[in-house]
Formats: structure tokens, C-alpha cells, sequence
């Protein structure tokens, strides 16, 4: 009995590995796939809680990951300086966005209306109207002066929630929780810099991996 036993369960179990490997009805789905934006998502809120060292200095390795800012002061291989575009610009690479760093016409850098800039060069610009929804993975920008390409800051949008006044985002070198960090930011119509004019802009959507970068 207890070998007719044996042999059942051996059999139950074989026609269980069976049905769970066969393709077609019964099969085991797929693993869900990564999308490009998600990716963008995922990393940026990776960082979430990052803080520069010293707390109350710029020193961050975002910029330093560039070879942006400066080494003064900075222990470990960090840079100093105002890091939110080259937050959002690493969170980009790590992706596998296309675009480059630097100070050429169209190059993303450590200037917030760099992102601007990039994205009217590269037809990826969308000014803040109800005629665009913005996406996960795009950069907000923030205080944007059209004159002259600046603005106050850039952040990594995570979601937008129906109704609100500005998107769910990830700040790079944000204010609102402390001084120089990565913290989440719900609903953020209005960047923490302290003044009243640094107001959604608009959004940079990036280009996905393999896309040619035209412009």
C-alpha cells in the first residue's frame, strides 16, 4: 500500500510539472516585464533617503558621477554642487535613456533648464496644460524662464493622480525633509526653493534605450 501510495503521489506530481510547463492552457504565465519608464520609477525611489556628506554641505555622488561640481570639502570621491539635474540626469542614464552630458547645445548638465533646453532640441518638451498628462519617468521642471533656458529645479515624475494640481515626483537635492536629499513629493505643483515663482513648467519626457536621438 504504501508503495501504490508512492507511485500515485510521483504520478500527481508529474502531471502537476506537466500541466505548469506545457505551453498553452495551464501554462505558467510570464514573468511581468520591466517597461522603460517603470525602470526610470524604480530607480529614482532606489535613492529615496539619500543625503549629502556633510548633511549641511552639496557634496553628493550624483555629481560626482559626472565629474560636475567640485571635489572642495567633499570627502570620498564626492562633488559638490546644487544636484537636482544631475539627480535626475543619473536616474536617465541608469535607465538607459539617450542623451548627452555636457555643455553642447542640447546637453543635459547641472542647470535645471537643461532639461528644458535638451527636450526643445529633441521635440520631448511639454509645457504644463491640461493637454498633456504627464508620464512616469518624465522630468518636471520647475521656475522655467523661456528668455533664457533657466529654471529653479527638475524632479523625476513617479505618477499623476486625476484632478491634482501637479504630478507625484522624486526630488533630487530637495528641501522639504532636510537639507540636501532625495525625498518624494506629492502633488508637487511648486518646487521647494522658498520662492513663489518656482512653479511647474513643464515636463521632459526621455528617449528609451535604442531610439535615435534626433535634433
Amino acid at each position: 500500500m504504501a508503495v501504490l501510495c508512492l507511485v500515485v503521489v510521483l504520478g500527481l506530481i508529474a502531471v502537476g510539472m506537466s500541466a505548469r510547463t506545457r505551453p498553452g492552457t495551464g501554462s505558467l504565465p510570464p514573468p511581468p516585464s520591466t517597461t522603460f519608464e517603470a525602470r526610470i520609477v524604480t530607480i529614482a525611489e532606489s535613492q529615496v533617503g539619500y543625503h549629502t556628506e556633510p548633511r549641511d554641505s552639496y557634496c553628493n555622488k550624483f555629481s560626482a558621477y559626472w565629474g560636475a561640481g567640485t571635489p572642495t570639502g567633499c570627502p570620498r570621491g564626492l562633488r559638490a554642487e546644487e544636484w537636482c539635474a544631475d539627480f535626475a540626469a543619473w536616474v536617465w542614464r541608469q535607465a538607459g535613456a539617450q542623451f548627452t552630458y555636457g555643455v553642447g547645445a542640447g546637453d543635459i548638465n547641472a542647470a535645471a533648464g537643461s532639461f528644458y533646453e535638451w527636450a526643445q532640441a529633441h521635440g520631448r518638451w511639454h509645457p504644463a496644460t491640461p493637454g498633456y498628462q504627464p508620464q512616469p519617468g518624465d522630468v518636471a521642471v520647475y521656475g522655467l524662464d523661456t528668455t533664457t533656458g533657466s529654471a529653479a529645479h527638475v524632479a523625476i515624475v513617479t505618477g499623476d493622480q486625476l484632478g491634482a494640481r501637479g504630478p507625484d515626483v522624486v526630488n533630487g537635492d530637495g528641501d522639504h525633509t532636510g537639507f540636501s536629499v532625495v525625498e518624494i513629493g506629492v502633488d508637487q505643483y511648486k518646487a521647494d526653493t522658498g520662492s513663489s515663482s518656482a512653479l511647474l513648467s513643464g515636463y521632459a519626457s526621455p528617449i528609451r534605450p535604442g531610439r535615435t536621438v534626433s535634433g
